[in-house]
Formats: C-alpha cells, sequence, structure tokens
C-alpha cells in the first residue's frame, strides 16, 4: 500500500499565515479540518506550522508523511447518518522546538504570519515561576509566546502591522485573555521595555474562544479497513463526530481576516462569550468529565457503552438537570433543549469515544467544568449537590493505583505525585480526603472552604469502595 506523502500527493501552494501550538487529535480535527474547508472552498488560502509544546509528542509521526492525513467524520445530519472523508493538506511543515530551535524561531519571525491557535491542555495556560524566558525555549507555552513575541517586536522595529492574533482553544474561561495577562507578567518580571508592553497591547490580539466537537482520534481498532478504503497507509488518521461549533470573540476585523464561515463552516463570532460558555463548558465538557471516573470504575471503556447503562445515564441526566442548568442564565425551556441535544451526542452509534483519552488531565478538567455548578450551587440553595459532590468522590478515588485494570491515570507529575502520596500515606480516608481538597497546588483553591465538603465525598468514596459504583449510584438516585 501506497504511503501518504509529497511523493505520493499533490498539493496546493499555500500562504504560511499561521503558527497551531498542539499537535493532537482535537486541533488536527478541529482547525485544521476547518481551514482546509475554507483553502477548499474559498479563497482563504492560509498554511501553517505546527509547534509541538512539548519535548515529547507527535511531530516526528507527522513529519514522516510530510504533515498530511485525512480526518473522517460521522455522524447525523439532518437525521440521516452522514460519513465524509477530508484529506488534509493546510500543514506545511511541523516542529519540535526542543530540537529545531532556530527553525521554529524562523518561522515566528516571518513577516507574513498573521495567526497562533493553540490547544495546550487546561494545564497549558498557566505561568511557570522563574521561569527563563531566554531557554531555548522556555518550558511554558506562555513562556515560549513572550520569548518570540519580543523577537518579533525587536526584528520588526515595534511595526503595529507585525503583530499577530491569538485564537486560543483550551477548555479554561477567556483563555487567550489568561495567555495575554501571563505574557505581560512575564514581560515585567524580565525587564522587558515598556515599549514591548505597549506593542503588545496595541500591535496585537488576544481572541478568547470556545470549540466544540467531539474527536475521538486514530480508528485503531478498524484501521486495516479504513486505510484500504483511503488507499494511503496513512499513521496519523483522526476520526471525530461531525458536528462542530467554534464561537470566538473579536471584532469584525478579525472575522474579516478569518472568515471561515464564508465556507459554510459553524464559526460564531460575537462580542461576549461568557453565556455561551457557561452553557458548553458545563453541559457538554462538565457531564464528560463527571461520566469518566463513574464509567472508568463501572468497567466501561467508551462514553456511549457507558451511556447505554440506565443508572449511569439516569445519573449523568440528572446531575444536569438538577445541578448544573439551573445555575446558568438563559431561557430554561431552551437551555433543556440544548441539554437534550448534548446528551444526544453522547449516543452516536459512529464514535468510539475513549474515556482514558477524555481523561487526560482530570484535575484540571473537574475544577474547570465541573466546579464552577458546583460552586453556583451551594451559593443557590445553601447545600452541597449530591450529583457533584460524588463525582468528585469517583475522582478522587480513580487516581488509588489499580482501581481500574489496565487503565492508569495521565496527569502531570505534580498532581500525580501528590495524589498516589495521599493514597499510600497510613492517614485515615477523611483524612486523606481533606488533605487532597485541601492542595493549592492540585485545584488552584482550598476546596475545603465548602463546609463539609471532606466529609460527603469521604463517604461517598467509602461508599463506592464498599458496594461498587453502580450500587452507590442506585442509592444515590433513590
Amino acid at each position: 500500500m501506497k504511503k501518504i506523502n509529497n511523493t505520493t500527493q499533490t498539493r496546493k501552494d499555500l500562504a504560511l499565515k499561521f503558527l497551531q501550538f498542539g499537535e493532537g487529535n482535537f486541533l488536527r480535527a478541529f482547525v485544521d479540518w476547518m481551514i482546509q474547508i475554507g483553502n477548499d472552498s474559498t479563497n482563504l488560502n492560509m498554511g501553517g506550522v505546527i509547534i509541538q509544546p512539548l519535548a515529547n509528542g507527535m511531530v516526528d509521526r507527522l513529519k514522516e508523511q510530510d504533515n498530511l492525513y485525512h480526518v473522517i467524520l460521522e455522524g447525523i445530519k439532518e437525521g440521516k447518518p452522514i460519513r465524509e472523508i477530508q484529506r488534509i493538506d493546510c500543514i506545511l511543515d511541523s516542529v519540535n522546538p526542543y530540537d529545531e530551535y532556530e527553525k521554529y524561531k524562523a518561522y515566528f519571525l516571518l513577516p507574513e504570519l498573521e495567526f497562533v491557535f493553540s490547544n495546550t491542555t487546561e494545564a497549558g495556560i498557566t505561568k511557570v515561576e522563574n521561569e527563563d524566558i531566554n531557554a531555548a525555549p522556555p518550558a511554558s507555552f506562555p513562556g515560549k509566546v513572550v520569548a518570540l513575541l519580543y523577537q518579533r517586536y525587536k526584528k520588526f522595529k515595534g511595526a503595529t502591522d507585525k503583530g499577530l492574533i491569538f485564537v486560543c482553544c483550551e477548555l479554561i474561561e477567556n483563555n487567550a485573555t489568561r495567555l495575554k495577562s501571563i505574557i505581560l507578567e512575564l514581560a515585567e518580571e524580565n525587564n522587558l521595555e515598556p515599549e514591548f508592553k505597549i506593542w503588545i497591547n496595541q500591535a496585537c490580539t488576544f481572541c478568547n474562544s470556545l470549540v466544540d466537537r467531539i474527536v475521538t482520534g486514530f480508528p485503531k481498532d478498524k484501521i486495516a479497513d479504513v486505510q484500504q478504503e483511503l488507499g494511503f497507509e496513512d499513521n496519523m488518521i483522526v476520526t471525530a463526530e461531525y458536528f462542530h461549533l467554534w464561537a470566538i470573540e473579536g471584532s469584525d476585523k478579525e472575522k474579516a481576516r478569518l472568515p471561515l464561515h464564508n465556507a459554510g463552516l459553524n464559526v460564531l463570532w460575537m462580542d461576549n462569550l461568557k453565556t455561551f460558555r457557561d452553557k458548553k463548558v458545563r453541559v457538554l465538557n462538565g457531564a464528560h468529565t463527571a461520566l469518566v471516573p463513574v464509567g472508568l470504575l463501572a468497567g466501561y471503556l467508551t462514553v456511549k457503552e457507558a451511556f447505554t447503562n440506565k443508572t449511569i445515564e439516569t445519573y449523568i441526566r440528572n446531575l444536569i438537570s438538577k445541578e448544573v442548568l439551573p445555575n446558568i442564565a438563559g431561557d430554561t425551556d431552551s437551555l433543556e433543549q440544548f441539554a437534550l441535544e448534548i446528551l444526544d451526542r453522547f449516543l452516536n452509534p459512529y464514535l468510539k469515544h475513549f474515556m482514558k483519552d477524555i481523561s487526560l488531565n482530570s484535575l484540571s478538567k473537574w475544577i474547570t467544568r465541573d466546579y464552577p455548578s458546583l460552586k453556583n450551587s451551594i451559593e443557590r440553595t445553601g447545600k452541597l449537590p449530591k450529583r457533584l459532590c460524588f463525582s468528585l468522590a469517583a475522582l478522587i478515588l480513580l487516581y488509588n493505583d489499580n482501581m481500574v485494570e489496565g487503565f492508569k491515570v495521565n496527569d502531570t507529575n505534580t498532581e500525580l505525585s501528590a495524589m498516589q502520596a495521599e493514597w499510600k500515606s497510613e492517614a485515615s480516608l477523611s483524612e486523606k480526603v481533606n488533605n487532597i481538597l485541601s492542595n493549592h497546588a492540585l485545584w488552584d483553591i482550598n476546596l475545603n472552604q465548602h463546609d463539609g465538603l471532606t466529609q460527603k465525598v469521604s463517604n461517598y468514596i467509602k461508599q463506592i469502595k464498599e458496594v461498587g459504583i453502580l450500587s452507590a449510584l442506585m442509592t444515590l438516585e433513590k
């Protein structure tokens, strides 16, 4: 079978207009897919370079096939099954800055560069204390950005037309605003000239955005059949649902420079994302994050498998209707309809959405996606919401070694070490939970500020261990 590369495929000549921090499945099946559609159906003419944000990643695998790959979409459109295959050729190169720093730097300093897209996970837009921004490269994503923006500022002598537009896809509130804030802090701490900070504010634009597409990744279980269908040996195939939505906070100026809506794509430009974000992150992503530890502890591998269990389905539907939706501003009927449409996507028969993939960085995901609903519920009712507390208990239990056969949690070394140290300690269960919930390094806050949370979570963990996750859920819903 032919390999997919530049010798077996023809590709368009595209202008290099964007850098993308993140080589993972989501950006490749979402942002790159959209840009490909725009290039194919309009005069977008937009090529890009993928930057690997961490020392270990998948750039080498992309290079092996000249950054060409396919996206396969499966789902329901207008009530009918749909399957689409799209070859992606808008990625012109991919770079590991830890091995190819000068090449990486050269791309960032190209005069025609316009955009930077990113998805470095919820943990990516964080500040590293005392970071060396002169390293090659700095460790953190914000550190990399401030270093290269400063070099760009110096190279073009502060020209305002050489600023960049950042569109962040990380699932944290005000993602681009947060990135800009850290960049300015780093500039201040490193005594960079005031004119540079003025240039950032005047020449660069930071667009918060919200993304929505379930991406299931590489179709490992049927790869031979898929490659036979394609006629190519493509080892970077990405599968995803047909549904997509990208909401971007920006002005008509940015909209005109990234006119993906002209290609018929579901890209919405708006003045403020807050209400829209609350709906999407709290309902879809919050439900996923609450489902994952429960489903894994029950022995399920995929979202669909877990959601077809009536006990688990009831738990998630009640969590959304009773503990999430009441805390979101908006018309009740439209919110309920939105939730129904979201949950129907959990049952997409064409997707194998593995919960082990969703479980990456689960602690930061829970605090971003589920904690706001827990906090607002306490403020609204004066009580601890039992289902959200149960989700927290199941999540903490998942970090106890060997709770699920064949599964290992995937998180930062700091978080893994902290959780494992508590589970291995000789302290009582209540003391362990108290220490975990009060650990600021895990959550960025002390969760024990909420009276009774340690006891409630401890009781749920004890119950799950004694009777099993499904029996504990049945008791919860009585």
